[in-house]
């Protein structure tokens, strides 16, 4: 069997599996993720131990910092993976879910019922966490899932893969629902991205690069996230008390993520008092600061951002700062630069906080919060799928909701159409 042959057949096997999960009662789909809430506990130390190995080979091959810690899993990252089933299994069954009911003239019951996608490939890098997380959020919305991780996660993504599909074998449901594509040929990844008829969606979770390829290759449906270029603005009006933690969570807590600070914007006048506070914290973090010509006035011993740091995904402890006039210069920098993940304002005027809420375009918008908030997780979704920064059909965290669309259904008692 050819490896195209091999990805055809898993699809074939998915899409079967989607057809069970779609009529699969909710209390059966919860016992699958429970079964596999108390595995990860139990194999805890195996699969630290495999994980093991690809931290290992990722330092031999130079990886980056931000690469390993995303790689990395530990007692607390894999209790936080188990943690998240048991939310997710707390969170309403959207299957089925009848909304938005009206009623016409002509007596039709009009109304809308939420339904699962399909079969939902999901294409990452570096983080083995995504294949519990997917696979747990496309089976409790009723969808198969292929999982494609790549080479750095290998040997933690094969056991991973194996202990999903043992949890939902055990509840009854067919472990086809969630698959690991072992073979990380990139050929297959087009095979994937070009699977009509097998393939309803396909999310892409990683680089710059892979997204692009993704963009570039698939005839599928795909939901995409480019990068997060993720902003705070702090405001003339903030209460500074605030402002400074917010921002230094927001850069430092974990830099090598989509939702981490990349560029400070302060008014300017504010900037005298706060920027060279703000940058004593930053810098005695280790977190290297790029200022603009403004900036510099008040820190001249920074180094000079350039047009390509207001653009730039540090995903590291680098930090570009540009003082502007008022909201308004905060909003034009961020509709040039933004990338339409997370925006962040610092404020106490409530007029500026509902002009900001309204007019910066991204798929979560702040007051008075670290931009680390934008997490299904931290958003009550039990977890995410991934972050969307495109607006079709879903802007923001995915959760289960997310995973579902909604057909009509009409009720009526005879009527006919004139």
């Amino acid at each position: 069997m050819s490896k195209k042959e091999m990805l055809t057949s898993m699809l074939h096997k998915a899409r079967s599996a989607a057809e069970k999960l779609a009529v699969a009662d909710t209390d059966t789909k919860n016992s699958a993720l429970q079964i596999l809430a108390d595995t990860l506990r139990e194999r805890r130390n195996e699969i630290i131990n495999v994980n093991a190995k690809d931290v290992k080979l990722a330092r031999e091959a130079g990886q980056s910092d931000a690469l390993i810690d995303r790689l990395t899993l530990t007692p607390k990252s894999i209790e936080s993976m188990a943690s998240g089933l048991e939310k997710i299994i707390d969170l309403p069954d959207p299957v089925g879910e009848i909304h938005e009911m009206n009623t016409l003239p002509n007596g039709l019951r009009v109304a809308r019922m939420r339904m699962p996608l399909g079969v939902i490939g999901i294409i990452y890098e570096s983080r083995p966490n995504v294949a519990v997380d997917a696979s747990a959020l496309c089976l409790k919305s009723g969808n198969a899932v292929l999982l494609r991780g790549g080479s750095e996660a290998a040997h933690s993504n094969c056991l991973l893969g194996h202990i999903i599909a043992e949890a939902i074998e055990q509840s009854g449901l067919p472990p086809a629902a969630a698959q690991v594509l072992e073979d990380t040929d990139r050929e297959l990844v087009k095979h994937l991205l070009r699977a009509r008829g097998l393939v309803d969606l396909v999310i892409p979770r990683g680089g710059e690069k892979l997204i692009q390829f993704v963009d570039e290759n698939a005839t599928v449906p795909i939901i995409l996230h480019y990068k997060g270029v993720c902003h705070v603005f702090v405001d003339k009006d903030a209460d500074l008390t605030k402002a400074a933690p917010i921002v230094l969570n927001s850069k430092v807590q974990r830099p090598g993520v989509c939702n981490a600070l990349e560029t400070l914007l302060v008014h300017a006048d504010i900037a005298p008092k706060f920027l060279p506070a703000m940058a004593k914290e930053l810098l005695e973090k280790g977190v290297e600061l790029r200022g603009c010509e403004k900036t510099k006035k008040f820190l001249p011993d920074l180094k000079a951002a350039s047009e390509a740091d207001w653009d730039a995904e540090y995903l590291d402890l680098i930090l570009a700062v540009r003082v502007v006039e008022d909201l308004d210069g905060a909003l034009e920098h961020i509709a040039r630069y933004g990338s339409g993940h997370t925006e962040s304002i610092i404020t106490e005027n409530y007029t500026n906080a509902g002009r900001f809420l309204r007019e910066a375009a991204a798929s979560c918008v702040m007051v008075n919060a670290s931009t680390r908030f934008n997490d299904g997780g931290e958003l009550g979704l039990g977890a995410e799928i991934g972050i969307s920064t495109t607006k079709l059909h879903a802007f923001g965290p995915m959760g289960l909701r997310e995973l579902t669309t909604s057909k009509f259904i009409v009720m009526g008692s005879g009527q006919i159409r004139k």
